[in-house]
């Protein structure tokens, strides 16, 4: 975060199962906190997937701003500060924003496959969608299919009233290319071919490096966080 005020800007604890696999308390500052939302955002924005949503994240952000909300209620008016840290709230709640529109835009297009990938997730798996998310896309889905036969399908014939939504929406597309950095040092990266007479070949991703690859490549680089998008 730009400022550092410890009134403004106090330590968060965030429970290990929230963010991290480990046993122990991870604590993050606000500007560790606000760069995590910032990489997630990112990832959303150029993945041309759905990613996993970072709901932790999203609900410590909101907190935050809440936290900090009330702390300038309480500052002395004309206090420059209260300028500083207003500008610092708009810039986080633009990202925050952002981030949550381009996960409801994919699911707005992609919606047939994203909750048939929901309903054959076992059990044992996190949903890669938030609460809130499978709502929208069920209502979403339900929307899209009454106004398509009130609009259309009715006034067709009985035996072209049928509509597999599956076929009709397209998938996500994992071969596209996307540009990444390299966050940790990742060693025999398999590489599909780009043409049938190519074969498969191994690279090393050096820290720090930045590159242009396919996404399905690199997709389970960036679910782990060894890999940035930009």
């Amino acid at each position: 975060m730009a400022a550092t005020e410890e009134e403004l800007e106090p330590e968060l604890e965030l429970e290990a199962d929230s963010l991290t696999e480990e046993d122990d308390e991870e604590i993050l500052t606000p500007a560790q906190l606000i760069h995590k939302l910032e990489e997630a955002w990112l990832n959303e924005k150029f993945s041309p997937d759905l990613l996993e949503c970072k709901s932790e994240i999203v609900e410590c952000v909101m907190e935050q701003l809440d936290h900090m909300e009330k702390n300038l209620q309480r500052a002395k008016k004309g206090d420059l500060k209260i300028t500083v840290h207003r500008m610092e709230m708009e810039r986080i709640r633009y990202v925050l924003s952002s981030y949550l529109r381009s996960r409801l835009r994919k699911i707005e297009k992609f919606f047939p496959h994203i909750l048939e990938k929901e309903r054959s997730r076992p059990e044992t798996v996190s949903s890669f969608l938030s609460a809130q998310e499978v709502a929208f896309a069920k209502e979403y889905a339900s929307n899209c299919e009454s106004h398509l036969k009130n609009l259309a399908l009715k006034r067709m014939p009985p035996n072209l009233q049928a509509l597999d939504v599956i076929k009709s929406v397209a998938k996500p597309n994992l071969d596209s290319f996307v540009f990444l950095r390299v966050k940790e040092k990742q060693e025999n990266v398999l590489v599909e071919p780009e043409t049938g007479d190519q074969r498969e070949y191994t690279v090393d991703l050096e820290e720090g490096s930045q590159h242009l690859m396919r996404y399905r490549t690199i997709a389970p680089l960036v679910a782990s966080g060894a890999v940035q998008l930009i």
